[in-house]
């Protein structure tokens, strides 16, 4: 390993270690076991999102131990911190779900603070679920350090056992947590008995690592890669491989080359790069909530992303990466083929990805790919010649219904499927359809409108994964379509639109919508509308009594509704790069 020297007047750990004056500060450094040489080298903060709430976040404590390795070896002092994790597998179908989007940005906010408040030269950042990825993203990008992101990993597919009591087609298939939430809504209309609902939960999370299908985590896994700020194919492999640590290893020496070429976060995260990472976002049939996810990040490096462009891009680059929900494979089955690398290769083969970029490794995007040798092997990764669809696994939707746009996955989803016609069955938030759908509150051929559960008016954006997976266990996912100003899931299936904005608490249309009126959903044509004259929708405003009052009026999660701005822009809640007035590492 290359012994460095670095030069220490230009970086912001100056201001915590060199000098006489900094005498009282260097004898904390001491107190716990620095050197002398360790005080005078570049400080990194290694950021992890560990916590005991869930599978994806309980290895993180371990792969940072290996990041610190790294950073050691390459002539750098690690200091270790960790920041919460609100794990929306446990907060999913109830109160705590309010907290999930929140939580991205108290992710961002704190190691902004821990930073800032430490004078850290750098950073590593460790996430393992939904939030935790674009919250540690965000900060990376606010603070424009050195950066390197390293994900957790997925968890290991679960298998049911071979017995009768389970429904076959349970049996036959690798197991995720969003089979759990379907097998619920079997349980619930009779076809599945407690005994198999038993048996199946204590064997879809066989280990560590978060969900396993291209739902959020995974997806915003891969967007890392491809937007540059992890090390390539280092999203890929499962949590409990031991070859994570030798990717969180690589991650630590990685950003000390950073330190030294001066090369920052928004070097990496540019415009083309953002490009790049809705492209696989695309092609893989990822998460709806990118959507919500890139324009945040991009936000942050005062970058105009908004989910317009985002859609945009979906809707001209092919889907040909079969993975759940809409597909057949996991994560581990992505890895197997050779991971995101191959994936943009296919693409760079049709001109899709911006190959100057640069990444964490000081080599462009193109660099990177040149030395990738593998091919796609057309069961995982079908060729981009000849792709699952030829336009991307989500879409943008736009019309009377939702004027700033809203959001609909079609991975899976074949092209008679992805028009629906029908009348509204509204309800004012996800509880009253939750229990409607569990009755059978609903008939064939409706669209259920959920509203009063965006960011400010629910408050917190939830996600409507107990609902979609409770009408697909009773068979009507193809039969219904569902609407709503919150999100989906990235475990979601079905004819699901989320991000309707304006949201209902802002007056958008979906707060004026009523029971029976016809709504169009063409996920082909790319609208959402509702059979209402301009003259209709202007009197229903008028006769607006204004949003639902909640039951938050004190706290984070008030805190957050207050700062909350638009759907389309991120649901971000400070001014973001634009407005800056300094840059941190140059203070």
């Amino acid at each position: 390993m290359l012994k460095r020297q670095f030069d220490k007047t230009k970086l912001p750990s100056r201001h915590v270690t060199e000098g006489p004056e900094r005498a009282p500060h260097r004898s904390y450094m001491y107190a716990m076991g620095v050197s002398d040489a360790e005080i005078h080298q570049p400080l990194v903060g290694v950021a992890t999102c560990w916590n005991e709430a869930a599978p994806c976040n309980i290895s993180l404590n371990r792969q940072a131990q290996a990041v610190k390795l790294g950073v050691k070896a390459a002539n750098g002092t690690p200091r270790e911190f960790t920041t919460i994790t609100v794990t929306d597998g446990i907060a999913m179908g109830h109160e705590g779900m309010r907290s999930s989007l929140a939580s991205r940005e108290a992710i961002a906010d704190t190691v902004e603070l821990t930073m800032r408040g430490h004078c850290y030269d750098a950073i590593v950042g460790l996430a393992g679920c939904d939030k935790s990825l674009p919250g540690m993203m965000m900060a990376m990008v606010r603070l424009n350090t050195p950066s390197v992101f390293i994900y957790g990993g997925s968890i290991l597919p679960g298998k049911a056992p071979q017995v009768d009591e389970i429904p076959e087609d349970f049996r036959s298939r690798d197991l995720t947590v969003q089979d759990m939430f379907e097998a619920v809504g079997r349980h619930q209309n009779g076809t599945m008995s407690d005994a198999a609902l038993d048996m199946l939960e204590r064997v879809a999370c066989p280990s560590a690592g978060a969900c396993g299908g291209q739902f959020t985590a995974n997806t915003m896994a891969c967007v890392s890669e491809a937007i540059g700020l992890a090390l390539m194919n280092s999203s890929g492999m499962p949590a409990p491989y031991e070859s994570r640590d030798q990717y969180a290893e690589a991650s630590g020496q990685a950003v000390m080359n950073l330190i030294e070429k001066n090369i920052r976060a928004r070097d990496i995260v540019t415009l083309e790069s953002l490009q790049n990472a809705a492209r696989v976002v695309a092609c893989t049939g990822g998460s709806t909530n990118a959507g919500l996810h890139l324009p945040a990040i991009a936000h942050e490096a005062g970058i105009d992303f908004f989910l317009d462009d985002v859609c945009e891009i979906f809707r001209d680059t092919p889907y040909f990466v079969d993975l759940k929900p809409g597909g057949q494979y996991v994560a581990k089955d992505l890895y197997d083929a050779g991971g995101i690398p191959v994936v943009m290769k296919e693409l760079r083969k049709a001109g899709l990805i911006h190959e100057d970029c640069m990444t964490a490794t000081g080599r462009s995007i193109g660099e990177e790919l040149d030395m990738i040798d593998r091919e796609a092997d057309n069961r995982v990764i079908y060729s981009i010649e000849k792709p699952i669809t030829t336009t991307g696994g989500v879409v943008g939707l736009k019309g009377n219904l939702a004027p700033e746009g809203a959001i609909v996955k079609v991975a899976g989803i074949p092209p008679e499927g992805q028009v629906f016609t029908g009348p509204a069955n509204v309800f004012e938030c996800e509880e009253e359809a939750f229990e409607a759908v569990q009755k059978r509150q609903y008939k064939e051929g409706e669209v259920i409108v959920i509203r009063n559960e965006g960011p400010a008016g629910g408050p917190g954006m939830r996600e409507m994964l107990a609902t979609t997976a409770a009408l697909s266990g009773q068979g009507m996912g193809k039969k219904i379509a569902l609407i709503t100003d919150g999100r989906f899931s990235g475990a979601t299936r079905g004819f699901c639109v989320g991000h309707v904005g304006p949201e209902a608490a802002h007056g958008g249309p979906i707060a004026l919508i009523k029971n029976g009126d016809m709504i169009t959903i063409d996920a082909i044509k790319g609208e959402i509308s509702v059979d209402l004259s301009e003259e209709e929708l202007a009197q229903r405003k008028a006769d607006w009594k204004g949003p639902r009052d909640t039951i938050y009026a004190s706290g984070a999660v008030w805190k957050f509704a207050q700062l909350v701005g638009a759907t389309y822009k991120g649901a971000v809640t400070h001014p973001g790069g634009k407005a800056e007035k300094h840059v941190y590492m140059d203070l």
